[in-house]
């Protein structure tokens, strides 16, 4: 199977779904209340469909794979994620561009999901490495990355130039095929507490 490949992921806590418009008014609520920090690129209510628009574009590419995260307790569509820089004569992947509402965060819900990526990634398309990037600023983000078990593979230095002009140091994480049976146990065993 193909990382670029538009396809519904599900478990018992969330279902991911390829995005779509119709997704677009959940996600302004979502988008609504979020810390919008100057190191995170989660878009202001007013701008999410613009980013549906971009995201889904980017898919047409192949470079990138966007869901819309719906929570299966409540039905709503509560954030967005993607694989990123798809590289598939690599089998390489990044699993970024993650936001989700206040109401689903430090929940079940990104564990859950990133157990789903991560599988259908790792077991589906057998990539060879799962890569996760962050702001070095954003410490809430790289701290979740190392709870799920990637391991640290370095800083980019003055990686990216943002919004305003700052110059972004990206941490690099990844996982790779034999770390993932203990990266799958570790994510089961904290959805099932």
């Amino acid at each position: 199977m193909l990382l670029r490949e538009p396809i519904i992921l599900e478990n018992a806590f969330v279902r991911l779904e390829p995005l779509a418009s119709e997704h677009a008014e959940d996600l302004v609520e979502a988008a609504a209340g979020l810390d919008h920090a100057w190191y995170t690129s989660v878009p202001a209510p007013e701008g999410v469909e613009s980013e549906i628009r971009a995201r889904r574009a980017m898919r047409e590419d192949g470079s990138v794979n966007p869901w819309a995260v719906r929570r299966l307790d409540t039905g709503r569509v509560v954030g967005m994620t993607s694989y990123l820089n798809i590289e598939q004569p690599h089998r390489h992947v990044e699993i970024g561009s993650t936001w989700l509402a206040v109401s689903a965060q430090r929940t079940v819900v990104n564990t859950a999901a990133k157990l789903l990526l991560l599988g259908h990634a790792f077991e589906e398309c057998d990539a060879i490495a799962v890569e996760f990037r962050t702001h070095w600023h954003n410490r809430q983000s790289r701290e979740a990355i190392a709870r799920l078990g990637a391991k640290q593979d370095g800083i980019l230095r003055n990686h990216r130039v943002g919004p305003e002009g700052t110059l972004r140091d990206t941490v690099v994480f990844s996982i790779l095929p034999p770390e993932w049976p203990a990266v799958r146990l570790g994510l089961e065993s904290r959805l099932a507490r």
